[in-house]
């Protein structure tokens, strides 16, 4: 997925705030800003990822701010949040019938996990809203290839999990647990580092998933969305090893849509921007369950 001319206004908002967050030295947040308007005169063009600029712009204010993790307080809050609303959310999944009316429960909790990210224009995120978006997550479902992801899963026997957001981790230990209920093994990655509000090993830990999954590694990078280029070898034998491969979130939408892909590929996210719902012709605030290729 390439930009739309409205990324721009985007990137430069989550900059603001995102310094904010890590500096109250008012040069530094200067130069900081300064620094990513002169990357962006350089790099924002329209063969451009969203996603990669959105990983230089916050690898831009860390370096300068020295500000290593400027979300650690939203994700311990959206992590603390969500493991209230947890069994909410499992009672919802557990009062499906069959194991496909189960997976699709907790696949659609697992989206709408994937609300919680901070700082894009016009996404007002709330953490008063999450339980009755969980409620009523299939009316929002736009997108829905759950059937066919079901059975793309139910016929593997070994699948990639790559997870979002802090907070949103809870909820996707829902889906997890449901591939392991249908036999498979399941494998997943966080972020080899701070980056946004996404998941790290410490979330995992914190989230339960760690217990749950079979194994957890990290991609070895913190590189927002897909970047075979610098993944670790151990995140890229994985990878390839793999039958399947579930991907949470904008930032891997965006990515993956970019390459040849050679497996089963579901995309489960939040529409929380006008250029990603536009790029999969859908409303915006909308659960998107995509089967790729």
């Amino acid at each position: 997925m390439k930009v739309e001319a409205e990324c721009a206004a985007c990137i430069l908002n989550r900059a603001a705030a995102e310094i904010k967050m890590a500096t109250t030295n008012p040069a530094l947040r200067f130069r900081a800003m300064i620094e990513l308007i002169h990357v962006l005169k350089k790099e924002f063009k329209p063969s451009a990822v969203p996603a990669d600029l959105g990983t230089k712009r916050d690898r831009l204010v860390k370096r300068v701010t020295g500000n290593n993790d400027p979300y650690k307080r939203s994700k311990r809050l959206c992590n603390e949040n969500a493991l209230k609303l947890l069994p909410y959310a499992r009672k919802i999944v557990e009062e499906g019938y069959t194991q496909q009316d189960r997976f699709k429960r907790a696949c659609l909790c697992a989206m709408v996990g994937n609300m919680m990210e901070f700082d894009i224009p016009g996404h007002n995120f709330t953490f008063g809203t999450l339980r009755k978006s969980l409620k009523e997550a299939a009316k929002d479902l736009v997108v829905d290839d759950t059937s066919k992801i079901y059975e793309v899963a139910k016929n593997s026997n070994k699948i990639l999990y790559l997870t979002d957001n802090a907070g949103e981790i809870v909820f996707d230990t829902l889906l997890v647990e449901q591939l392991k209920n249908m036999g498979l093994t399941v494998i997943v990655a966080v972020k080899g580092g701070p980056i946004l509000n996404d998941a790290t090993m410490e979330d995992a830990e914190i989230s339960g998933m760690t217990r749950i999954a079979d194994k957890v590694i990290t991609t070895g990078t913190d590189a927002v969305g897909f970047v075979p280029k610098e993944v670790s070898a151990e995140f890229m034998d994985v990878y390839k090893s793999v039958d399947m491969v579930f991907a949470k979130g904008m930032g891997y939408a965006e990515t993956l849509t970019e390459y040849k892909l050679e497996k089963p590929h579901a995309l489960l996210f939040r529409t929380k921007c006008e250029p990603v719902a536009n790029f999969f012709g859908v409303p915006r605030n909308k659960n998107v369950a995509k089967l790729m290729p």
